[in-house]
Parts: C-alpha cells; structure tokens; sequence
C-alpha cells in the first residue's frame, strides 16, 4: 500500500488509545475494497447499538433473540433491557472507558452474548476467550492486549484466578452473592446510550494461534463486524426474521460469533445458544427448536450421519442453511449430507485475521469439493510467492482482499500475512477457469483437527515443561474423521517412564484439550539434518520412525 493510499482514521471515542495506538503502520495494512454500497458505513457507528437498538426500531421489541438449551427465551426487548444494565455496570460501578479490554470467558449462553453487547454499547474492546483455555494462554493474552477487566462465568473463574494477572479485575457472573454481575445489573436502570464510536474505533481482539505458538492478536473495527454480515450472511446464508441459528462453534471463536451472535441479530431472527454443542447435542436440538441455520464443522456432520441413519434418528427437516468451515470439506461429505438429507452444504473458508467467511457458494451455485468463489464484496486470487498471480489449474498461496483485512496487535507477524495490499492466509489454493477456488493444502505448519486450528509448536512448548521431556516435535496426521489429529514425538529424559496417559493429562492442565495430542510416540532421538535442523517431513510420513 503507498502513502496516497494509506487509510485515515476518523476522530476516535477512545479514552483509553491502547489499541489504535498499537495498530499497525498504514503502510502495513491490506487494500481494503468498499465496492457495494451496503458496505458504506457512517463515520460515527456503534456496531452494539446498531445491531440491538437498531433492529428492536425496525421489527420490534417482541421478537425471540435468544434461546438456551434448558429452555430459556429472551425477547428483543428483554436483551436490550440486560445489554443495558450490564453496560450500566461496566462505566458506572466498574471504571470501565472507552477503549479499556476486557475479557469475556464462559460457556455459550445468552449472557456471555449480552456481555458481549453490553461492551460494544460501552465503547470498551471485547476480548472473547474460550471456556477451555489454560491459565498460560489466559495470562498470554491478557499480557499481550493489557487486558484490565474481565467478565467471567462462575463456572470457568477458577484458571483466569489461577492464571494470576497483575491488576485484572474479575467479575463473575452466575453466581449468588450481591457482588455477582447479574445482581449488580438489575439494581441498575434499563436504558443505557451507547458510547458514539467511530466506525473505525476497534470493537475487539479476536485471538489465534501462530506458528510459533505466540497467539496473535487480530483488531477488527465497529465497521468490521457490520461488513460480516453485511456481505457473507447477506449475500449466501441470505437469512430473514424467522431463523433459528444454531452451531458448535463457540462465541471465543469469530466462527461463532458472526454465525450465533452477529448474523441473526443483524436481521432480526433468533439464535439458540448451546453449552453442550457437540453432534449429538446438536441433532436433538435441531429437532426441538425447529433450527433452520446450521453451522459446525465438517467433523460433526461426518460424526451426524450416522447418528441419523438410525431408526430413531431426530426430524430435522426445519433446516434450510448448513454451514461448514474451520477445515477443508471433503466431496465425500457433501455428497453423504445430500443423499441422507436433501441439504446441501454451503462449505467456506474464512479467517481470524478477517473476521469470517470469505469464499463461499450457496444452492445451485455450490460444487462439491470447491470452497466457492468470493462472496460479494470480496475479491481473491491465487499468487506465488512473490505476490504474481499464477495461471487457473496451479496451485499458490490464497490471497484475499475486501472490507476487512488483517491488523495485527503489536505484532510483526504482520508483514508475514499482509504482502503487497492483499492478506495473504497461508492456504494452498487452486482457481479453476470458472472462477472457483479449491483448496489444496496448509502452507504452514498449522495443525487443523476437527476445524480447530492448532500451533504444533505451542503443544511442543506446554510438553517440554513437563520434567520427563527431554526433546518433543508436534505435527499433524491425516485423519478420516478429524482431517488431521495431534501427534506428538517425545524423546524422554534418561531414567523416567514412557507413559503417555501421564503426558496427555500434563498437556491437559496447560492447553485447552482440544490441542492435546492423541498419539504420543517416543523415541530415542527425532530425526535431524547434519546441521541439527529438525525434519518434521520425516515424522508426517506415516511408519517412518516408530
């Protein structure tokens, strides 16, 4: 990007300027493309207010937003009322400005949503973390994004205390004492004003892991989270008001959020939030609330089908949309979800980096064992190293470009990911002549089981803290089922076991268990180059080393 080029930020509502002050050089961020007129945002937005107020102003305050599993239903009204209250909480009992981070952490439900809500209304930086993460990783993030409050579960308080973060106020919610969150919030009133933002103020910090194990955070505006829905939800989910959404992705994962939070508040429809959302929570689910819009990963509709090949197999003919992402989405698949079900798979492919999904096909658009083409608004090629396009039929890296882009904190991975304007994802990729995508390969050492994205790398790091490891390399395998599963390669210390239970259940107490390995190997040394560089290649090959 060149100087004439280079974008200008609008005056910012921020009191607290850590995160604009962290963004990285204009010089250093992608083209972005605003080619469609409902991606052309005003400069002052609040993206809560516009997705909660503003929809409650068009359809009403009577509409269903959000459903749990136990049966619990929140009208719009009754959302806004608690969004309010909590942001209430936030400025007035809190000190919580404009632009402070603070960390969200629980199970899917309604109330981590409204948490969610409450902080956008409030100006402050969402910082959405899994229930499941260690800790380590907590105290990583917390350190990296100078995170200074957090909302929590009650349930899942006990690592965020452990992981001990100098200055972070943490404050519960689900609990029973006076101080919990919730009871604080009905002693407050129900209308909040939300804070006037600049759309281009960052709304929050979505996490990911990197190669080298150090998570990277990625900064995405007001505008951003408007632009997800307004171009991938719009133009292929292609949702109305009566939608029920449903998936396994978490709200910690931007999968989720856009899919159970963003996309159907931002048409007025309804979202079923589910604690428990693995298959066979789903299925039931499916069938009880009526779901129409599905997202999850290719795993669970591989793990789905036979569950509903049985003879009491769930009714689930409400469904209309299927989403899948997080990993490639085998033909095979797709056409086993089709025979059994009539539906058709909408596969996609999107990124942290870029909020959500941005290569995607819908009905008669899709073609089995493709991603898709751009989603409107978005434009994507396939380039060699050097940046150059190459010919349909070759594979290269995927470069992508559109209203969002990737803007990493403080992080110099940046130039890594962002090369001559475009993002570039570190996915192999073939275009066709038609214009379709198909994804070849990873271009990094990323592992992605079960459509997580997993550092070996950082499993490495959590293994060799364990006193019995000497030396250790984490690499996937190829997995029918999960597309890749986590193994690790240990050469253990002189003198101690080889028990790889005991090693799993240490990974467990640092990592989320999702990054634990499912197969540990030991051997007497890994295999090296002359010059002492690890060959990873060598432990991908199946039978090479045991």
């Amino acid at each position: 990007m060149d100087a004439k080029s280079a974008p200008r930020l609008h005056p910012s509502a921020h009191i607290d300027t850590f995160a604009r002050d962290h963004l990285p050089p204009p010089a250093q961020w992608p083209a972005f493309v605003h080619d469609r007129p409902e991606l052309h945002y005003p400069q002052r937005l609040n993206c809560g207010a516009e997705l909660l107020d503003r929809t409650v102003e068009r359809l009403g305050a009577g509409r269903t937003a959000f459903r749990s599993g136990s049966g619990e239903a929140w009208t719009y009204g009754e959302l806004q009322r608690n969004v309010d209250r909590i942001a209430h909480v936030l400025t007035e009992e809190l000190d919580v400005l404009p632009g402070h981070r603070v960390l969200l952490r629980g199970p899917t439900t309604p109330w981590l949503a409204a948490c969610w809500l409450a902080v956008m209304k409030a100006g402050a930086v969402a910082v959405t973390v899994l229930a499941q993460q260690r800790s380590q990783e907590l105290a990583t993030m917390c350190e990296i994004a100078e995170v200074s409050h957090a909302l929590c579960d009650v349930r899942a308080v006990d690592d965020l205390i452990k992981a001990g973060i100098p200055g972070l106020n943490v404050i519960v919610f689900g609990g029973e004492g006076s101080d919990d969150l919730l009871a604080r919030a009905g002693r407050q009133p129900d209308v909040y004003e939300p804070v006037d933002t600049s759309a281009d103020d960052v709304a929050l910090i979505a996490f990911t892991s990197g190669t080298t194990g150090r998570p990277k955070g990625c900064m995405h505006f007001h505008r951003d989270v408007l632009a997800i829905a307004d171009t991938f939800a719009r133009h292929v989910l292609k949702p109305g008001p009566d939608d029920v959404f449903a998936g396994s992705p978490p709200l910690g994962f931007t999968f989720g959020l856009g899919g159970l939070v963003i996309f159907p508040l931002r048409v007025g429809a309804s979202s079923l939030l589910l604690e428990q959302a693995g298959p066979k929570q789903l299925l039931p689910a499916i069938a009880e609330h009526g779901v129409t819009v599905l997202f999850t990963a290719p795993t669970a509709y591989r793990t789905m089908l036979d569950e509903l090949g049985k003879p009491d197999a769930c009714d689930i003919s409400t469904l209309r949309r299927c989403v899948s992402a997080g990993e490639n989405l085998p033909a095979t698949t797709w056409q086993a979800w089709h025979e059994r079900t009539g539906h058709r798979i909408i596969n996609g492919i999107g990124a942290t980096e870029l909020l959500h999904i941005f290569i995607s096909a819908a009905d008669e658009e899709i073609r089995p064992g493709t991603t898709g083409r751009p989603v409107p608004g978005w434009h994507a090629r396939v380039v060699d190293d050097s940046g150059a396009p190459v010919p349909d039929g070759e594979p290269g890296l995927l470069a992508v470009r559109g209203p969002v882009g990737c803007r990493y904190l403080g992080d110099e991975r940046q130039l890594q990911y962002v090369r001559h304007g475009w993002n570039v994802t570190g996915d192999t990729y073939v275009r066709d002549a038609d214009g379709y995508f198909r994804y070849v390969a990873r271009a990094d050492d990323m592992i992605i089981s079960a459509g997580y994205n997993i550092a070996g790398p950082e499993v490495e790091e959590a293994l060799m803290r364990h006193p019995d490891v000497q030396e250790t390399a984490v690499v996937g395998r190829p997995d029918e089922l999960r597309g890749q599963i986590v193994v690790a390669y240990v050469v253990p210390r002189a003198g101690t076991a080889r028990d790889p239970e005991r090693l799993r259940a240490f990974v467990k107490s640092e990592l989320v268990p999702y990054k634990c390995p499912r197969e540990i190997v030991f051997l007497d040394a890994l295999p090296r180059t002359a010059t002492g560089k690890l060959q990873r290649f060598r432990l991908r090959e199946p039978g090479h080393v045991e």
